[in-house]
């Protein structure tokens, strides 16, 4: 079965890489949607984002989890829109969700992994961008 692949801008592209750190446990928490709204609402790069296209990038994103190469497919479309100088702000916004519910699932482990793999992230400056996501969503 063949795919039709929308094209990405660069912020549906980040919006993407969210919601593959949340889809990667096949469960959508609360927490996590919350913080991918929360991070289109107010972060600079999303300023003239259209945030009712964050519905049908999801779906795309499920969509393609359901094929066989679907993730090939949507690093491709992630790489193809996004320019390399937002490669780590997507693994930030990507750890952000994944540490949003106050813990990382195996399932988010891996997709982070294959996110810093995919967008040839240093180990160093991924280590700085995990850290600083787990300080932010630290609890008493």
């Amino acid at each position: 079965m063949t795919i039709d692949l929308p094209s990405f801008s660069p912020c549906d592209a980040l919006v993407a890489v969210m919601v593959a750190v949340s889809a990667s446990d096949q469960t959508y928490r609360t927490s996590e949607l919350v913080a991918i709204q929360r991070s289109v609402d107010h972060y600079p790069v999303f300023a003239s984002y259209d945030d009712d296209r964050i519905r049908a990038i999801s779906q795309t994103v499920i969509t393609l989890f359901e094929h066989e190469d679907g993730i090939d497919a949507l690093f491709g479309l992630i790489r193809d829109a996004l320019p390399e100088k937002l490669y780590e702000t997507a693994y930030a916004l990507a750890c952000d969700v994944g540490a949003a519910d106050g813990r990382l699932y195996e399932g988010e482990v891996a997709m982070l992994a294959e996110i810093r793999h995919q967008l040839n992230i240093p180990r160093l400056h991924a280590a700085a961008i995990e850290l600083s996501a787990q300080v932010r969503h630290r609890v008493l």
